[in-house]
């Protein structure tokens, strides 16, 4: 800051040294001005314009300070009081472009909400149709036919309910109901849901539960293990999906297995982050990048850990470890 305010200043600090410095030239050429006394004026002059910078520098510097130190948030009242007419001007530039900045913030953020509020609806709208589509894919007499249809709707059904809960995540915390659930209706029913697509994959189930309660939310937990029976199902092909429940230490771990192309090494650490596919298979066009993403949310909010363990060529295994039940009820406490 010292720099800063000489830089500042430097005019004023050079007018005064040359004003001083032409002072003992005049006396040194004019005899008539006595030379010592006049050097004697200019350094005491020097000093007093020394005091004087020391001075305004703590008085000029004060405020700047403040707003070096003032946090970057829209709060008026970190913002220090001025005391020149110079302050008063910056202070009521930026009281300005605050309030300005806090308008802009408010007709965005409504916008925003308007914007999903209309795409919630639109995906609710769609899902009245597509339930009509697949009552009439369940009278179709031709088996072929109809699997490849049944597939499709699926996909259709996945994508949408995918960005139905895209658009909640932002808010799941208001969304939570923490209860008492049942692992493996839930894991029976989201099988089921994937039936058509399993049997066109030739895809079977290995499932053994052996801890079927949890302390969860029922909506958020079947979500998350859509997403991970559709990848596992997704990136195998005429193999067997293993799904594992049981309890160690007072948690629960639920673990899905898959045989199928497996994770390479290097994409494991950025497999949650949004919009990340892959870079071993850079070309398939049906991967999104969501899914994973929107798990590790959804997991964050209800506490639970997500490990991952993949040899590539071989298949993936993904655990989600549940928190302990007191852990969960403090938090639900809070």
């Amino acid at each position: 800051m010292i720099r800063r305010f000489l830089k500042e200043r430097r005019s004023w600090i050079l007018l005064v040294l040359s004003l001083q410095l032409l002072f003992i030239f005049v006396a040194y050429i004019d005899s008539l001005i006595p030379l010592k006394p006049t050097i004697y004026i200019v350094f005491l002059s020097a000093i007093i314009f020394s005091l004087f910078l020391i001075i305004r520098y703590i008085k000029e510097t004060a405020f700047y300070h403040s707003l070096e130190e003032r946090e970057n948030n829209l709060d008026f009242a970190s913002i220090p009081e001025p005391e020149s007419p110079f302050e008063n001007i910056v202070q009521q530039q930026m009281l300005n472009q605050i309030d300005w900045l806090k308008q802009v913030n408010s007709e965005n953020l409504i916008a925003l909400e308007q914007e999903k509020d209309d795409l919630l609806s639109w995906i609710h709208e769609v899902k009245t149709p597509l339930t009509a589509m697949h009552l009439m894919i369940e009278r179709i007499e031709d088996k072929e036919l109809k699997a490849s249809l049944t597939y499709e709707w699926l996909r259709i059904h996945l994508l949408l309910d995918q960005q139905l809960h895209q658009k909640r995540i932002s808010s799941i915390e208001n969304d939570l109901f923490i209860e008492q659930v049942d692992v493996e209706s839930i894991v029976i029913k989201e099988i089921k849901t994937l039936q058509t697509w399993c049997i066109q994959q030739r895809i079977g189930f290995d499932i053994h539960i052996d801890e079927t309660g949890v302390l969860c939310d029922a909506k958020w937990l079947a979500f998350i293990i859509r997403q991970l029976l559709t990848n596992a199902v997704k990136y195998s092909s005429q193999s067997d999906i293993s799904i594992t429940c049981y309890q160690q230490d007072g948690q629960t771990f639920l673990e899905v297995r898959d045989f199928g192309r497996g994770i390479d090494p290097k994409d494991l650490p950025r497999i949650f982050d949004k919009g990340f596919t892959s870079t071993t298979n850079h070309d398939d066009q049906n991967a999104t990048g969501m899914g994973l993403y929107l798990v590790k949310k959804a997991a964050k909010s209800l506490k639970i850990t997500i490990s991952v363990q993949s040899i590539l060529g071989e298949g993936t295994t993904i655990t989600l470890t549940f928190p302990k039940r007191n852990d969960l009820v403090n938090m639900i406490g809070v």
